[in-house]
């Protein structure tokens, strides 16, 4: 085993707190920050195993590394990686599921609360000074209100959406859900047709894939749909809710706000049109780090090594083939 050939693609992508010295027990590692296409090539033209979170691998750059054995996907999702070809080449490719679950729940709600309880408006009132110059020991400036009793929306009733269903009803919350797949029957939740989610719920939040059904399942005559004080999530992926939209929405107050941490294009592009809405205070946009507390990545980085373990050993687990 110690005479593995390995590679780390885009190391930066795990961050600089994680120790990836574990991978050297495994054999030769060459670690590299970054890797642009460019690149692809000469990094893996003679490595036997590839780690690599967001890297594109295919038959263009594939071609060049006879020697690869095993891809070690350093995400739940596969499709930087062209399976078919690496299907023709017999090499294994692996994921992690799962890892993030509890990191991807607990910012769903600290994206919620960010727009539903305007701790940032809150926050600078008090530091600027008026707080201080003010006769009353309160100021209500952004009015909020409570999840008790309150619909919550999920579109995706997977591992996450079924976690986040679980806190909302301890938050008081009707809990309903759409599947996108039109197959996931969850008895513990009442299951709804699309439109009849975004109008009647209070929080949406969408925690599906992106797939040629959830491809830009949230446009403006969804968002027509929803409640004025509604509040729209995206801890999906991007491309599910159509972006020049939503900024239209959020502008025309059809909804109450909306968080997004993940983007059609990663990262987002400068003519955006979500950078330019004039409602700003009604749209928090983190850069796709739901998934990435730190025992999260751990977690990750601690699965990846059993992976090619495992493989080596002729009992390989988590394969895409």
């Amino acid at each position: 085993m110690n005479s593995l050939k390995i590679c780390i693609l885009d190391a930066l992508t795990l961050g600089n707190d994680i120790d990836l010295s574990v991978f050297d027990q495994l054999g030769e590692v060459k670690v590299y920050a970054e890797t642009l296409p460019e690149d692809v090539v000469a990094r893996i033209q003679d490595r036997e195993i590839i780690i690599t979170n967001k890297v594109v691998l295919n038959s263009s750059n594939l071609e060049y590394a006879p020697q690869v054995k095993l891809i070690c996907v350093a995400a739940t999702g596969t499709n930087n990686i062209d399976l078919n070809y690496t299907r023709s080449r017999n090499i294994a490719v692996s994921n992690v599921a799962g890892y993030s679950t509890r990191s991807v729940v607990q910012h769903t709600f600290a994206m919620l609360f960010y727009l539903l309880q305007s701790p940032a408006y809150y926050d600078n009132y008090v530091k600027s000074g008026k707080y201080a110059g003010s006769s009353l020991f309160t100021h209500l400036g952004q009015p909020y209100w409570e999840l008790y009793d309150k619909t919550w929306g999920i579109i995706g009733m997977g591992t996450i959406g079924r976690a986040v269903a679980g806190i909302a009803r301890e938050f008081g919350c009707q809990v309903v859900y759409y599947s996108t797949s039109g197959e996931n029957r969850n008895p513990d939740y009442t299951r709804v047709e699309l439109e009849e989610l975004l109008q009647t719920a209070d929080i949406v939040s969408i925690h599906a894939p992106l797939n040629d059904r959830t491809f830009d399942l949230i446009h403006y005559e969804q968002l027509q749909l929803m409640k004025p004080h509604a509040i729209l999530l995206n801890l999906g992926r991007g491309g599910i809710v159509n972006e020049a939209d939503l900024a239209r929405a959020i502008d025309e107050r059809l909804i109450g706000g909306a968080a997004l941490d993940v983007m059609e294009h990663e990262p987002i592009e400068k003519n955006n049109p979500l950078l330019a809405v004039k409602r700003s205070d009604r749209l928090f946009i983190t850069p796709h780090i739901a998934w990435a507390s730190r025992e999260a990545r751990l977690t990750l980085v601690q699965e990846i090594v059993k992976n090619i373990e495992s493989f080596m050993q002729g009992v390989p687990r988590n394969l895409t083939l």
